[in-house]
C-alpha cells in the first residue's frame, strides 16, 4: 500500500531520497548504484502531532538500495553517460577566413573543413555508465554536416573535409565546397554536426540522435568592387 507516495517497507513509508547525497556519504557503502531510500518511522515517539519524543534524526531512517533493472530507463542512460562525455560543435575551417581583410570573391570556390577533429567533435566518442548492476555504453559519431551558407543554399558534407591549402589555388574542395552567385557583407555560415549514438546495456539497445550547432562569418565581394 502506498501512502505519501511511498511504499511500505514494514517500518516506514519509503521514498527515493531526492537529490541523493554525494557518492562520497556513507550511506552509500561504496555503492556506485541503486538508490538511497528514506523514510520516517511511524511510531508514537515520532509523532509530530503529538509532538516529537525521539531527536528527529533518530525519527529519519535512510539506506542504500539496488534499484530493480526493469524500473531504470536504460536509454536515458545511455543519453545523460554520452552528454556527461561533452560531445561538442564542431570548430569550423573556412575559406575564405574569418577574419580582418578577408574577402572572398563572388563565383570563386569556398572551401568548409572540421578545424581540428578529434573525438568530442566528429567521434568516435564512447561513454559508459551504471544501470543497476548492469553497464551500458554509448558509442557515438558525426554521421554527416550540414553547411547553411546564409544565401539560401545547404550544402551536406559527409566527414570532415579537406583543409584548403594555398597550392590548391582556385580549385573546388573534393568533398565539401560552395561558390556564391552575389556578394554578401557577411554571409552568416552555420554548420550542424548531425551525431548517432549506438547503445546498448542491461540486456537492451538502440540509437539516438543529436545535433549540434555552430556558426561563422564570411564577406564575399564582387571582383570590381574589391579592386576599387
Amino acid at each position: 500500500m502506498d501512502r505519501d507516495g511511498g511504499v511500505w517497507n514494514g517500518r516506514c513509508y519509503a521514498t527515493v531520497l531526492d537529490p541523493p547525497p554525494a557518492k562520497t556519504n556513507p550511506l552509500w557503502r561504496g555503492h556506485d548504484d541503486g538508490v538511497i531510500m528514506t523514510c520516517i518511522l511511524r511510531i508514537p515517539a515520532c509523532d509530530q502531532s503529538a509532538g516529537i519524543h525521539l531527536p528527529p534524526e533518530d525519527c529519519v531512517l535512510r539506506w542504500w538500495a539496488p534499484v530493480p533493472e526493469g524500473s531504470i530507463n536504460v536509454e536515458q542512460v545511455a543519453r545523460d553517460a554520452f552528454a556527461r562525455a561533452n560531445p561538442t560543435e564542431i570548430p569550423i575551417g573556412i575559406v575564405p577566413e574569418n577574419e580582418p581583410g578577408r574577402v572572398g570573391l563572388v563565383g570563386m570556390p569556398v572551401w568548409m573543413w572540421v578545424q581540428d577533429p578529434g573525438e568530442r567533435t566528429i567521434g568516435p566518442l564512447t561513454a559508459t555508465a551504471d544501470a543497476g548492476s548492469a553497464t551500458v555504453t554509448s558509442t557515438g559519431r558525426v554521421a554527416d554536416i550540414d553547411w547553411d551558407m546564409g544565401d539560401g543554399t545547404t550544402i551536406t558534407c559527409q566527414g570532415a573535409g579537406t583543409v584548403y591549402q594555398d597550392s590548391f589555388g582556385v580549385k573546388d574542395s573534393p568533398d565539401c565546397g560552395h561558390r556564391y552567385t552575389k556578394q554578401g557583407d557577411p554571409y552568416t555560415v552555420t554548420a550542424t554536426s548531425h551525431w548517432v549514438v549506438n547503445w546498448h546495456g542491461a540486456g537492451q539497445s538502440g540509437t539516438f540522435t543529436l545535433d549540434l550547432t555552430n556558426e561563422t562569418q564570411i564577406v564575399v565581394g564582387e571582383a570590381h568592387v574589391i579592386t576599387q
